[in-house]
């Protein structure tokens, strides 16, 4: 399955895919609001680094410094 977003600027062709979907052609979602382009970035990322305290992090980021020095 692929999945694909349309922009709609003429109603009538909303009525068509609503036939393409009563034939179960395709399957149409509803979204209110467009992504944008930083929200779309956070979705690609989400669950990629496991979860750290900020102290823990700040000891990683002050030993990259001083190796750099």
């Amino acid at each position: 399955m692929k999945v694909i977003t349309i922009e709609i600027i003429n109603e009538k062709v909303l009525r068509l895919f609503q036939e393409l979907e009563a034939l179960k052609l395709i399957k149409l979602r509803k979204m209110d609001s467009i992504p944008s382009a930083n929200s779309l970035d956070l979705v690609k990322f989400k669950g990629r680094m496991s979860p750290q305290s900020k102290e823990h992090v700040e000891k990683q980021l002050n030993q990259l410094r001083s190796s750099w020095e």
